[in-house]
């Protein structure tokens, strides 16, 4: 009887050796002249345990990690193909803490199923949302969704299901087209990838609900020129689920029609913005849109477009499955269904946990995170990506909801953690914002081209001790305008990072000892 291992392909993984390990254990198995197959599947998200090699026994499946090449060879000698005991060896996945705690819908096969197999996919649940949508009038998906309270995963958290009416209501007999937003650019965010590399038929799937539910029939995915391997899968995925006749002239054999392809971005931050991305996919420098019109109204070349993050999308096909209400029943006030926190940074445990929203920050770093890996204590946590603001131990007790967060002047955006221990210096922390936004900025705006490039200077002033208090005032101001004036969301949430450090790290912005020797 052949036996199936499991050695992941997505990108995290390999960068940890993955794909030396796989090749070590094809060495093995030829070797030994053993009957087995290798799954290379997506990762299940625990990070610090990768590269995770599973084996499908009597017993269930059976983890070990993580794997190093040289690990391989006493692996076999051990019995590991029948879940042999070894210095590697993890038990069961499931009953690993890290993931017994979760509670996973729109990741629930990633890391399980072999990502370009689409009978796999049936196999674990999959294509039931889109066989339950094609009996279903548009306007019905798309009030499902709207009943369901799923908000956009990207950063914004705008209602999904309203998004959809508005494309919807524009009309029928007209071009519209699905995007998907997977310029996944924010630092400590991984959660797009892992579904595009581990789960793309979940994506495949939703686009073409959302395609059905607004009257569109063309989709276009925007992935980040770094990422290669999400790309590369993506395409075998939509080449797979054409051919099975999933995408094409007749959804599932329905009178529907919707098709879609991946199209790569040219390494541009602000590309993430939806308007920005929608001037790259038509082959423009991507500058930002003023706005009205709306997208929705007018879109991608000019037609009514739905644009959504990938998260958002993976997520639909549950609530069309289980109904809205299954959905709703998670989360807290307005943060409906479940969030894939990704926490990385000085950080024990760094991967991606789903949950329903509701968690503090405090559980997630200490209890689920493990705490630092340097072992010093977390001075500060930056949520939401680079533009995202620094929280510091006394506001731990916030609920991850984003209405708690905005009230402490923060945002969830796409749900990244970073960790920082006592030895991080916010100053400049906050001067990498105003340069990290100076660098990204697409030019449109004065706020955003003009202001980050003088916050840079205005902090090196309080680096170099030059009437510190003067420049801080001057750079609360700058933010301020910044905040306000800004066209889109780069120049208007740089402020957070760089006023959440000077309101909570007020003595990393005085006089410093090393920086007085160092002058």
């Amino acid at each position: 009887m052949s036996v199936t291992i499991y050695v992941p392909r997505d990108s995290g993984a390999l960068a940890l050796g993955a794909e030396k390990v796989a090749k070590a254990i094809e060495k093995e198995i030829a070797e030994r002249g053993i009957d087995a197959r290798i799954v290379r599947n997506g990762s299940r998200g625990l990070y610090w345990l990768e590269p995770m090699v599973e084996v499908r026994t009597d017993k269930g499946r059976i983890a070990y990690g993580p794997v190093k090449p040289s690990d391989v060879k006493s692996l076999f000698d051990c019995g590991f193909l029948s879940g042999g005991q070894h210095r590697r060896w993890l038990g069961k996945p499931r009953d690993i803490q890290f993931l017994a705690k979760q509670t996973r819908l729109t990741f629930a096969r990633c890391g399980i199923i072999d990502p370009v197999s689409l009978d796999d996919y049936q196999a674990h649940e999959g294509m039931k949302g889109l066989r339950k949508a094609i009996t279903m009038a548009p306007a019905d998906i798309v009030r499902e969704v709207t009943e369901s309270g799923l908000r956009g995963r990207g950063g914004a958290g705008f209602p999904t299901g309203i998004k959809w009416k508005t494309v919807l209501d524009t009309g029928t007999g007209i071009q519209k087209y699905i995007v998907c937003n997977a310029d996944e650019g924010d630092s400590g965010t991984f959660a797009d990838r892992m579904i595009m590399e581990g789960d793309p038929f979940v994506l495949i799937e939703g686009m073409a609900i959302a395609g059905i539910a607004v009257g569109a029939t063309k989709g276009y995915v925007y992935i980040r020129s770094e990422y290669p391997h999400a790309a590369a899968i993506m395409n075998e995925a939509i080449a797979a689920a054409r051919k099975a006749g999933v995408l094409g002239q007749s959804v599932l054999g329905s009178a529907y029609a919707f098709d879609m392809e991946v199209r790569v971005g040219a390494g541009a931050y602000v590309c993430g913005e939806e308007t920005s991305l929608l001037e790259s996919l038509e082959g423009k420098r991507g500058l930002v849109r003023a706005k009205p019109p709306l997208p929705a109204h007018k879109g991608l070349f000019g037609k009514p477009t739905v644009i959504n993050n990938v998260i958002s999308l993976a997520s639909v096909p549950v609530i069309l499955d289980k109904g809205s209400t299954f959905y709703k029943d998670f989360g807290m006030g307005r943060s409906r269904g479940t969030i894939p926190i990704q926490i990385a940074g000085n950080v024990k445990h760094g991967g991606l946990f789903e949950a329903a929203f509701g968690l503090t920050l405090g559980e997630i770093v200490d209890e689920i995170g493990g705490g630092t890996r340097s072992g010093r204590p977390v001075k500060a946590v930056q949520v939401g990506g680079p533009l995202g603001a620094y929280f510091p131990r006394e506001l731990f007790d916030t609920p991850f909801d984003y209405e708690a967060f905005a009230a402490k002047d923060g945002l969830i955006g796409h749900a990244g953690i970073v960790v920082f221990d006592d030895t991080v210096d916010m100053l400049k922390q906050a001067r990498f914002a105003m340069e990290f936004c100076a660098i990204e900025s697409c030019g449109k705006c004065t706020p955003c081209r003009l202001g980050s490039a003088r916050g840079v200077e205005v902090l090196d002033r309080i680096a170099a001790n030059i009437e510190p208090q003067k420049q801080i005032e001057l750079v609360t101001d700058l933010c301020n305008t910044m905040k306000f004036g800004s066209l889109c969301a780069l120049g208007g949430f740089t402020p957070y990072p760089v006023m959440s450090a000077l309101t909570h790290f007020p003595e990393d912005f005085r006089p410093h000892p090393v920086r007085e020797a160092a002058e």
